[in-house]
């Protein structure tokens, strides 16, 4: 039997930040560097699911899918520019979706957020 591992789990908003089941790993609701830069934020989001992965012993070449949301899909440019960088070429399927957040900071805080799967090659 695959034990379900839960980590990084938020009272607040009701969410795990890192569910590991078999050899699948996924991750909700990263973000950082909230009010700063579309750039910011994305690098922010993406430092947060490194963070995560790590305490799963995974790194940003698990990932194998990320949807992403933006306030602004006209900020894809700067995204991917964002992704080129960290992915090094091993870039997960994407999906990007233009969304309102109802988080605190209002217009001016929260412009990213990236959840995503990643591949656990040492499990099953």
């Amino acid at each position: 039997m695959v034990e379900i591992v839960r980590k990084g789990i938020n009272e607040e908003y009701s969410l795990s930040g890192v569910v590991k089941a078999g050899n699948l790993v996924f991750l909700s609701f990263c973000v950082g560097n909230v009010g700063k830069s579309v750039k910011e934020q994305v690098e922010g989001a993406l430092d947060d699911m490194e963070r995560r992965l790590k305490l799963v012993g995974l790194g940003l070449e698990h990932v194998v899918q990320v949807n992403v949301l933006l306030r602004d899909v006209w900020n894809i440019p700067i995204m991917e520019k964002v992704f080129r960088a960290r992915f090094k070429g091993q870039y997960p399927a994407r999906k990007t979706i233009q969304t309102e957040f109802a988080h605190k900071g209002g217009l001016e805080g929260l412009q990213v957020q990236i959840d995503g799967i990643a591949y656990d090659p040492r499990t099953i």
